[in-house]
């Protein structure tokens, strides 16, 4: 299979789809891959380093496209590059379509056969190529409030671990998933005062046997939830329902009582964000302020940690891209359960049903045997 790699246009978004040990690995396997020039420059990666194990470079995103059968990116397409993708193509990527009708409705008007990273979820539930981003982002989260947190970036003037016979930051994290998870890592490390909130209680038993009475744990309602957001400093969402818009769990209201300085970091936005006041920003433009509120919401937050995260992604693609390869995508998905949850769109229809609910989209399933 011919398989193309494209330079990444999101702002600040420095990742690559694979690094030249994959490219290494599928050319091995006996796959002809291009690659744009420059493309892994981001992340560290020479075009010299992708030749040296049998990569094309190639010297235009248009000749990618118009030459691969599959495309291996990290972000959704942007609009400049919708006309460019074609019937039958392959598209491997993160694509979080339930923020994104434009894209799905693209997606499906192109008859393009679109796998999402973010869907492919194991039989015991776990979603494996969403896990190490959300690892990232997670940790960058607590880093991110802590930063905002200081005075001259318009916060609180709060060290998140204090000093001897000083109050300790206090940090509330919505969601007790991989996000959750290691922000609180984080976020314990500093010496913060840490406040975990989640629906699941196996998950919370789970949170406070980890980290041994150093957090505490809160069952998710409205009541936990207000009483926790008005006494936060930091306040890191971390909400996921596979595939779905995120649901609002904290109101304009909550976010409005956790006085000025203070710093909310959304990694659900790019699910549409579990906390109202926020909306998307960009690495470039990171912040914006609600009732004196700092809000950080960038979608793509590992972009800026490019090298760790390339690698990072690649090790959790790498399983299913030489499946795809090998087999194509419907005997792939009949051989894999897992992919089933990542096919979005399929022949001209969304495939996935909770990204057709949350659109309003037409249904159509994939028929597996």
């Amino acid at each position: 299979m011919i398989i193309g790699v494209p330079k990444e246009i999101k702002i600040s978004e420095s990742r690559v789809g694979l690094t030249e040990k994959g490219v290494r690995q599928l050319v091995e396997e006996g796959h002809t891959l291009l690659v744009e020039r420059h493309a892994g420059l981001g992340s560290m990666i020479s075009d010299e380093e992708y030749e040296a194990v049998g990569a094309e470079i190639v010297e235009t995103k248009k000749e990618v496209y118009e030459r691969s059968e599959m495309i291996i990116k990290v972000k959704e397409p942007l609009p400049d590059e919708y006309d460019l993708m074609q019937e039958n193509q392959i598209l491997y990527t993160y694509l979080h379509l339930a923020a994104e009708p434009k894209l799905t409705k693209v997606l499906c008007d192109r008859k393009v056969k679109a796998i999402g990273y973010e869907t492919i979820q194991a039989p015991d539930g776990t979603l494996p190529l969403l896990t190490p981003m959300s690892e990232v982002a997670g940790r960058m989260a607590t880093q991110v409030g802590a930063f905002y947190l200081q005075k001259d970036k318009g916060g609180k003037g709060i060290l998140m671990g204090g000093v001897t016979g000083v109050q300790k930051g206090r940090v509330v994290i919505i969601g007790g998933g991989v996000v959750g998870t290691n922000a609180a890592k984080m976020a314990v490390g500093l010496g913060a005062e840490v406040t975990i909130l989640d629906v699941n209680h196996s998950r919370l038993e789970y949170l406070d046997d980890i980290f041994q009475g150093r957090v505490r744990t809160l069952y998710s309602n409205v009541v936990n939830i207000e009483d926790s957001v008005a006494e936060a400093d930091l306040l890191i969402g971390g909400v996921l329902i596979a595939g779905r818009k995120a649901p609002k769990l904290v109101t304009k209201d909550m976010v409005s009582s956790m006085g000025e300085g203070s710093v909310v970091v959304d990694v659900a936005v790019d699910q549409g964000g579990c906390i109202e006041t926020c909306k998307p920003t960009s690495h470039t433009n990171p912040t914006f302020e609600v009732d004196g509120v700092i809000h950080y919401c960038v979608p793509n937050m590992p972009g800026v940690v490019s090298r760790t995260s390339t690698y990072a992604l690649t090790n959790a693609t790498m399983r299913y891209a030489s499946m795809l390869a090998e087999l194509g995508v419907e005997e792939a998905i009949q051989k894999d359960k897992a992919l089933y949850h990542g096919l979005n769109v399929y022949g001209g229809y969304v495939a996935y049903e909770p990204v057709a609910r949350d659109l309003d989209m037409e249904y159509k399933p994939f028929q597996i045997n």
